[in-house]
């Protein structure tokens, strides 16, 4: 058991919560790490290399119930029982970009939203890298933002994807150029299942912002444009994107296929069938990061390279390969029926859809007409398939349920057709069958690419 008096606690120990560790203990302050599961063992080395104590497979609440500051991992659920006595002590819970901001030299970016937003932070990322601006990437890609202001040799800016559970322990931290993609239903189990509650938690990305600092944002988004409408005046500048011809836009779609930008006396055109991806939901990932880029001075002609050349990341609408004539598509990174939606809309082929995960408290009505239209057949890749069921038994003809990753890629052979596709968009978390959205996309794409390599064996 652990007696010593510590003066923080953090709360997981993955990249987030080593990260904050790290830059603790870098500026003196005796902090202890708590993780409730298995510790990676990469970060159990760095934790025993710097000396930080640390427990996995429990929470000690005598020691942590004694700290003066908590850091919580983003993945704890406010309903956790140590969270629970946590709060009921009155001990100050903050996130890991929170703590990293009292040790920031350079500018944030910050980029938030239900879909899109890791897109958007890998694009904006490449376009800065481009530009030959020093640029760092954080949040929910990349190191962790505490690991990254360890030292006083920062970059000058730092692109920071953040998540909603980020933005609820964030209080004083500034974002010099916020990015709110769109806000749809999503982890509604966090939050009560109430839509209100989770979008607030959104815009709590411009909580710190001054006249100095700009929000960017996709202007056809019904509550966003409620809100800015709710807040007026607002301090910073507001740059919103649309998809439509509009006065007093930063960014839109012109009649003859051209994303415009004109704001701040700057004017850019850009064809859209030359973006380096393609779909009406990188459309406006692209007009955001283009906003974003120009805002900061980002030359015209390092902007257009950057937007024909940009590789998109995995998991993301990720072309695996072709089999049997039928084409492979990974997109496990859509954990949400909005995600799924997106996806569903790039789709120019018969399809056979893997559904299924962890529910967050999704309406599949929002895609039965999509499903129905489109699907040659449904797999339902989970453990508890009977809201999945209920949503589409009866309405697509080829339906069936796997337990793991091989077994619904052969479903999916069976089903599909030479000239169709296979799409991974399950519109859940993985957590049921699989430890992340990456574990679940890298089994899908191994499993096809061995396949793809054997029957290239016998040909």
């Amino acid at each position: 058991m652990f007696e010593e008096n510590y003066k923080v606690v953090v709360l997981g120990a993955g990249e987030s919560g080593v990260g904050a560790a790290l830059l603790y203990k870098s500026r003196g302050i005796e902090v202890f790490v708590s993780d409730y599961g298995k510790i990676a063992e990469k970060y159990k080395i760095e934790l025993e290399e710097h000396a930080i104590p640390y427990e996995e497979g429990t929470h000690s609440t005598s020691v942590i119930l004694r700290a003066s500051e908590v850091v919580k991992s983003p993945g704890i659920p406010e309903k956790a029982p140590i969270m629970q006595a946590i709060r009921e002590q009155g001990i100050p819970v903050i996130s890991e970009i929170e703590l990293a901001g009292r040790y920031l030299k350079g500018k944030v970016i910050g980029i938030t939203g239900s879909n899109g937003k890791t897109t958007t932070t890998m694009w904006l990322h490449h376009i800065l890298s481009e530009a030959g601006l020093r640029v760092g990437l954080a949040g929910n890609v990349g190191f962790s933002l505490a690991r990254q202001v360890i030292t006083d040799d920062q970059p000058e800016y730092f692109v920071v994807e953040l998540s909603s559970f980020q933005l609820d322990d964030m209080y004083q931290f500034r974002v010099h150029i916020a990015l709110l993609m769109n806000i749809t239903p999503d982890h509604l189990d966090r939050y009560h299942y109430n839509f209100e509650e989770y979008a607030l938690a959104k815009m709590r990305i411009l909580q710190n912002q001054t006249e100095e600092d700009a929000f960017i944002y996709w202007g056809e988004d019904e509550f966003v444009s409620r809100y800015v409408m709710m807040h007026q005046p607002m301090p910073m500048h507001l740059l919103p994107f649309l998809t439509y011809p509009q006065v007093g836009s930063a960014a839109d779609k012109s009649d003859d296929n051209m994303m415009r930008l004109h704001f701040e006396g700057k004017s850019f055109e850009f064809p859209i069938d030359q973006l380096a991806l393609q779909g009406p939901h990188n459309l406006q990932n692209a007009m955001a990061a283009s906003i974003a880029a120009l805002h900061i001075g980002v030359s015209e002609d390092v902007l257009t390279r950057a937007l024909k050349d940009f590789v998109n990341v995995p998991h993301r609408l990720e072309k695996v390969g072709v089999l049997d004539g039928v084409r492979y598509i990974n997109d496990s990174k859509a954990t949400n029926i909005s995600s799924t939606y997106y996806a569903l809309r790039t789709m120019t082929t018969p399809y056979v859809l893997i559904l299924g995960g962890e529910d967050k408290g999704n309406d599949y009505l929002d895609i039965t007409e999509q499903i129905v239209s489109g699907a040659r057949g449904l797999i339902f890749l989970t453990t508890d398939v009977l809201k999945l069921y209920k949503a589409f038994h009866g309405k697509v003809k080829h339906i069936a349920s796997a337990l793991s990753m091989e077994e619904a890629i052969a479903h999916a052979r069976q089903m599909a057709q030479p000239g169709d596709t296979v799409l991974l968009s399950p519109a859940c978390a993985s957590f049921d069958l699989f430890t992340s959205y990456i574990h679940r996309g890298d089994c899908f794409r191994e499993i096809v690419q061995d396949l793809i390599r054997k029957q290239g064996k016998h040909d």
